[in-house]
């Protein structure tokens, strides 16, 4: 049974930068990534990997900036007065959540700390960077697509839907 949209499916996966180093996978997680197919719970790239892949198929795809977390802004790079950040011990490199005025939650990095101002960068850790991934389908459920309600900020996966 091929993956279609709206399909309910189970990916193991390991993610790699160019240089060959794990950034992520499910056998770190201990679990593998469950995901409605069409949902946008998921990267582009990602999900159109797996469009059409069968129960037990394995794959090894490729995707550029644009088809994963897209190119790195400089105009996502923002100072912040350090009055608004968290009281917590700030450190350079540090990665925090921040809550968006939708209620998202995305992550940031803190690049740089003066005495009245914090610069953080709102691009994803990966942006700009082209990702490898070797993926298997461990589970395909059929399914109608679920729109996503945004104002959970997970899509579907921590709420429950």
């Amino acid at each position: 049974m091929p993956i279609k949209e709206g399909y309910h499916v189970k990916v193991e996966y390991t993610g790699t930068l160019e240089d060959g180093s794990v950034f992520d996978s499910t056998e770190e997680q201990g679990s593998p990534l469950e995901f409605q197919v069409g949902a946008n719970q998921v990267i582009d790239g990602f999900e159109k990997a797996i469009i059409a892949m069968d129960l037990d198929e394995e794959k090894e795809i490729n995707l550029k900036p644009a088809d994963a977390y897209g190119e790195r802004q400089d105009d996502m790079v923002k100072d912040i007065p350090k009055e608004n950040m968290p009281a917590d011990e700030l450190e350079e490199g540090m990665a925090l959540m921040a809550t968006l005025p939708t209620g998202m939650q995305v992550p940031v990095t803190v690049v740089k700390i003066t005495d009245d101002h914090v610069k953080i960068d709102l691009n994803h850790p990966l942006a700009g960077k082209a990702l490898n991934f070797k993926l298997k389908v461990v589970e395909i459920k059929e399914g109608e697509l679920k729109e996503c309600e945004p104002s959970c900020g997970s899509c579907c996966s921590s709420c429950g839907d």
